[in-house]
């Protein structure tokens, strides 16, 4: 019978993670739209991308990346 359980425990896992996976498509789907809403209004998407991810950092890792980005920029006469 534990077998039985087992196999009704995992398809319920399953197919909660088929439904959130549509969610995410969902998402990524609306997130495009903004993007190309953003676009359209003559924002640069690639840079907005780069501020979400800076914002999604905390403060001590972007510091330390945007110190390493000076110091390859230095590095490369791009300063």
């Amino acid at each position: 019978m534990s077998n039985i359980i087992a196999a009704d425990q995992l398809r319920l896992l399953i197919e909660r993670i088929e439904r959130l996976e549509d969610e995410k498509k969902g998402i990524a789907d609306d997130i495009k739209d903004v993007y190309g809403e953003a676009k359209s209004t003559g924002y640069d998407t690639k840079t907005m991308r780069s501020i979400v991810r800076l914002r999604r950092m905390e403060k001590h890792h972007r510091d330390e990346a945007e110190a390493l980005l000076e110091t390859y920029k230095i590095a490369l006469g791009l300063a």
